[in-house]
């Protein structure tokens, strides 16, 4: 592809870009035929552009019977026809990059769908060429001391296949067959994969499930060395032939295991920080800065070059798993007090729903993601307070229409609303009477002209957020102090995460700096003393 990808300061664009998870089904359909497009994608760039997103995120889009939403691919040379073509994605890159974005796609390296060719060829018989591209076995009882991860609806890793009399492992839905990376044919079909997408000048990969590629007996099955090993192979390959390319691991794992998967910043370029996310919460619930400040201090230095991705909610249930059962039964409590609010070991909710729809909040939340270290990871629709439907079955209440407006199917699609992949929602809360783009673009107090400007704020101040960071003492409970030092100078923000006023005179450090004007953060300076509204801020500069 001949369109050159957006200049950067440098390679490391992806240490402090500003991501977007667009869910392509569910952004905006162009056809009418009920299920979102990349023609629709195309439409709404200049939303996106307008907001500030720096790099797109697109989860699985190729050929897929869409049992786990394209998790469970069928094809990976394929674009699925409800999304459109390759010549349509090729356009989504070009136009993109013409926007000064970047565009990374998931890569589905752990399994296949049940469908898929490689599958059906390796279950047609025990001698057929393809047998070994999948994990077979005469018995359902080895590597028993592996965990199952959907709870909810798998009682085993195995699953019998009477026409071979064989079991075959998978680690998610029954559905999704795990590949045997063991076998060298496997590992050149994947690479085969990558190398095809890049070629279309694509930026990148979320690789999904990086854990789980190798079984071993007498282990957990997960975070092993062979996985490490391959792992480092993908990515010498993007450094021999797209340097500017990332590859971003999906390890849901404590912080130690999620810190190998950098390696010795010869590995992932990036890492989800799973564990960082949950605590957010809780110090929100607490008001107390305690539990972020845990999840740091556990989480271990990594190497230059390499980065964290935090957020706050995206496509999957927030995940409970790097929290104590004492912890899980709390935020569940809390959190998800009705039992379909839950799912697995986590929480079906999406953002503006966990934090009681209340704007002062979830702005606030997005301030403390904006202050930590790495790059913040927006989920689409958050950024208007879309709600849920937590009457829909399994993930399906957080991947409802984007709510373009208030008209039919808002905006989303000129279908019928009864061919809508999924109905919008319509409660008296969260509805697209109440909730949408339209609306909020046309009003300056909305959160989306907010997101907009603390993007904005966050971009102006980039060159003081790249260096390290530390936590101030000496202040309430209730009072997160980040202050954050580069080659620029240093940048402290004052977060107030309880729902009362706090006034408090500022420690010497702090009163010689120069507060950032920010006018809606809910903070004020007056003298040497700071006056935080309930969830309020301030940000102070030394340069």
């Amino acid at each position: 592809m001949s369109e050159p990808r957006p200049e950067a300061p440098s390679h490391r664009w992806y240490q402090s870009a500003i991501f977007y998870e667009l869910y392509v089904r569910a952004f905006r359909d162009s056809n009418g035929d009920g299920h979102g497009d990349l023609r629709g994608v195309i439409e709404k760039l200049d939303y996106l552009q307008e907001l500030g997103v720096e790099c797109i995120w697109l989860p699985p889009i190729y050929q897929s019977p869409l049992f786990d939403d394209g998790y469970d691919i069928s094809d990976y040379y394929v674009i699925h026809p409800d999304y459109g073509t390759e010549a349509d994605f090729e356009q989504v890159i070009v136009e993109a990059h013409a926007r000064g974005m970047r565009v990374i796609t998931d890569l589905v390296l752990n399994h296949t769908s049940d469908q898929h060719p490689w599958f059906l060829e390796s279950r047609s018989s025990r001698t057929s060429p393809k047998r070994d591209w999948y994990v077979w076995s005469d018995t359902d009882v080895r590597y028993i001391d592996t965990r199952i991860i959907f709870l909810d609806v798998e009682t085993s890793n195995w699953t019998y296949d009477e026409a071979t009399e064989q079991y075959y492992w998978h680690r998610f839905y029954t559905s999704q067959p795990d590949l045997n990376y063991d076998n060298p044919e496997v590992q050149d079909a994947m690479k085969a994969v990558m190398q095809y997408w890049l070629e279309k000048g694509i930026d990148g990969f979320r690789v999904d499930a990086v854990p789980y590629l190798y079984e071993r007996e007498g282990t957990n099955c997960e975070n092993l060395t062979e996985t490490h090993d391959y792992s480092k192979q993908l990515r010498t390959m993007l450094d021999d032939r797209w340097p500017d390319a990332i590859m971003l691991a999906e390890a849901n794992q404590p912080p130690a295991d999620v810190r190998e998967y950098f390696g010795d910043g010869d590995e992932f370029h990036m890492a989800f920080h799973f564990p960082l996310m949950p605590r957010i919460f809780m110090a929100l619930e607490l008001e107390e800065v305690r539990p972020i400040l845990e999840a740091l201090e556990r989480t271990p230095a990594i190497p230059d070059g390499t980065g964290w991705c935090t957020f706050l909610r995206n496509h999957d249930e927030l995940t409970l798993e790097m929290v104590t059962e004492e912890e899980r039964q709390w935020m569940w409590s809390v959190y998800a007090p009705e039992p379909r609010m839950r799912l697995n070991l986590g929480i079906r909710r999406r953002l503006a729903p966990l934090l009681g729809g209340n704007p002062r909040r979830i702005m606030l939340a997005n301030r403390i993601l904006f202050s930590l270290p790495g790059s913040p990871i927006l989920y689409y629709g958050d950024e208007i307070g879309m709600g849920d439907d937590i009457d829909l079955p399994d993930r399906h209440g957080v991947r409802t229409p984007m709510q373009w407006s208030d008209g039919l199917n808002a905006g989303f699609s000129e279908a019928h609303p009864a061919d809508l992949y999924l109905p919008v929602i319509n409660d008296d809360t969260f509805g697209i009477a109440r909730v949408n783009v339209a609306s909020q673009q046309t009003d300056s107090d909305s959160l989306f002209q907010q997101m907009k400007r603390l993007i904005a704020l966050v971009k102006q101040h980039r060159p003081y957020l790249t260096g390290s960071v530390a936590f101030l003492n000496g202040f309430d409970p209730s009072v997160l102090a980040v202050r954050r030092t580069s080659e620029a100078g240093d940048l402290v923000a004052l977060h107030n995460l309880s729902a009362r006023p706090l006034a408090f005179d500022l420690p010497a450090p702090i009163g010689g700096m120069t507060p950032i004007d920010y006018p809606e953060s809910g903070g004020r300076l007056e003298s040497s003393r700071a006056e935080l509204d309930p969830y309020g801020s301030l940000f102070f500069l030394r340069s």
